[in-house]
């Protein structure tokens, strides 16, 4: 049997808003969104069509998963984005008026930034 993480959950404050940020300032693919209910709906993005991997835009249904929204690992950074070419995503994300919370370095193992998305979530953008 093969084993591989399918999903990871994101607490969002709108689903809408969310889906925006992720398709048109980082270039994420709508994967699924689905009515689940009149307040719930089954929404994934993810980075290309075979990322294999996809983030779960879980909107956050009361005052303590509200409380969780942009610090979902106490400051650190939560998610790490590979790509093969550094430069295009990250000129995208200042495009977008993303912020970056660390400028780009060289280092031995490649080329790394960190940003933060539109809930303040940290993310290294990573080639390597």
């Amino acid at each position: 049997m093969e084993r591989k993480i399918a999903h990871v959950a994101l607490v969002v404050r709108d689903y809408d808003e969310a889906i925006e940020f992720y398709t048109r300032a980082m270039g994420f693919v709508l994967t699924e969104d689905t009515v689940l209910d009149d307040e719930k709906r089954w929404v994934t993005v993810s980075p290309s069509e075979q990322s294999g991997c996809s983030l779960l835009l879980a909107k956050a249904k009361n005052d303590h998963q509200m409380s969780r929204i942009g610090n979902q690992t106490g400051g650190r950074v939560f998610l790490f984005l590979h790509t093969d070419d550094f430069w295009r995503d990250f000129n995208r994300l200042k495009e977008n008026q993303v912020k970056v919370v660390r400028q780009p370095s060289t280092e031995a193992w490649g080329t790394v930034a960190v940003f933060e998305d539109l809930y303040g979530n940290l993310w290294d953008l990573i080639e390597k």
